[in-house]
């Protein structure tokens, strides 16, 4: 994903936009973290905006592979990012210092029970989570470009 900071629009959100400061200015997403557990920030285009949106979530992480997870809290809607995806699934993913280009592709079926363990396990609140939603939380599985 190429961009420029005249493209790049900070959350409204303050914990997320005070976390992305965080890791910027630091250079690596172990600047900050989420219930004590490690994040990974994921770059991606905003739909309604199309200006870049910067968003960090919880490290999911198997083997190499990611997935990112639309629990927000258990919240009777998806995030708002989840959209973003579902639009646009080129992102860039950044864990540690590492950052390289993706694609998110939404879990469904066999594929989605054989990873919702994982995430339980990056982040047992998910769990919690679920049981406070009718909405099934959406796990994007996030493929590396090249």
């Amino acid at each position: 994903m190429t961009s420029n900071n005249d493209d790049y629009a900070p959350s409204p959100t303050g914990w997320v936009r005070t976390q992305v400061e965080k890791i910027e200015a630091a250079g690596t997403t172990a600047a900050v973290d989420i219930m004590g557990r490690p994040v990974v920030l994921l770059t991606m285009r905003g739909v309604t905006s199309g200006k870049i949106r910067k968003v960090p979530l919880m490290r999911v992480e198997h083997n190499g592979v990611y997935v990112a997870v639309g629990s927000d809290g258990g919240a009777a809607k998806h995030p708002v990012w989840y959209n973003n995806l579902r639009a646009d699934p080129k992102i860039t993913l950044q864990d540690g210092e590492v950052t390289r280009e993706y694609v998110a592709r939404e879990l469904e079926g066999a594929e989605y029970d054989e990873w919702w363990p994982r995430s339980v396990a990056a982040f047992p609140q998910y769990a919690e989570y679920q049981k406070k939603t009718a909405r099934k939380i959406p796990q994007f599985l996030l493929e590396p470009i090249g």
